[in-house]
């Protein structure tokens, strides 16, 4: 019987936040070198997303390492701007937080600001008690010391789990360690993969 439910955020309940597509739109909109600003964040990608780096010691490094035609504010709130909802995903955490029949809790890669700025902004805090994220824990997906902590920190069995993710990569551990897993596709997809779980809306 499944109690517990981890979501990844990004790409399942709203699209990638700082993602590969927004970082090329970032670098067309400010005509930044895509090969040398995707090199540079790649490398600064686990430090800014497991707290190990300031959100402005990452903008120093990969973008403003030289003198730029644009703000530091103008550059920041491209990036928090290209945080959208995904509202039929939002709709089904909603009717299962409403449900209250399960646990449920995020499981995802952001850095510090903007994932505060996406929780406050899409109301996730209403429909989830706890966040397993990896600026706040100091772990990274796909890693499995950031999957261990979220079954001790809950003290759910393995077997009592879902994890949802839009990344293969980031399912194989889970599996490994005994949790079930759904590769989210769309939201008719996750609503039927969850109806076969037995997930009761």
């Amino acid at each position: 019987m499944i109690t517990t439910i981890f979501f990844d955020i990004g790409g399942v309940l709203l699209t990638n936040g700082w993602g590969r597509d927004s970082r090329r739109a970032a670098a067309e909109n400010f005509h930044l070198d895509w090969e040398e600003f995707s090199d540079r964040h790649e490398k600064l990608a686990q430090a800014i997303e497991t707290n190990r780096m300031s959100f402005d010691d990452y903008l120093d490094q990969a973008v403003f390492y030289r003198p730029r035609e644009f703000s530091r504010e103008e550059f920041r709130d491209f990036m928090f701007a290209q945080s959208q909802a995904i509202p039929e995903s939002l709709a089904i955490v909603s009717q299962l937080a409403q449900s209250r029949k399960y646990f449920m809790a995020t499981l995802n890669n952001e850095m510090l600001e903007l994932n505060l700025f996406r929780l406050e902004r899409f109301g996730l805090r209403s429909f989830f008690p706890i966040f397993f994220s990896s600026c706040f824990v100091g772990l990274w997906k796909p890693d499995e010391a950031i999957y261990r902590l979220a079954l001790n920190v809950t003290q759910r069995p393995a077997a009592q789990c879902i994890f949802i993710d839009d990344r293969e990569v980031n399912l194989e551990c889970p599996r490994k360690l005994g949790m079930n897993t759904i590769q989210f596709e769309d939201a008719t997809q996750l609503r039927a993969e969850l109806g076969k779980k037995g997930i009761e809306f």
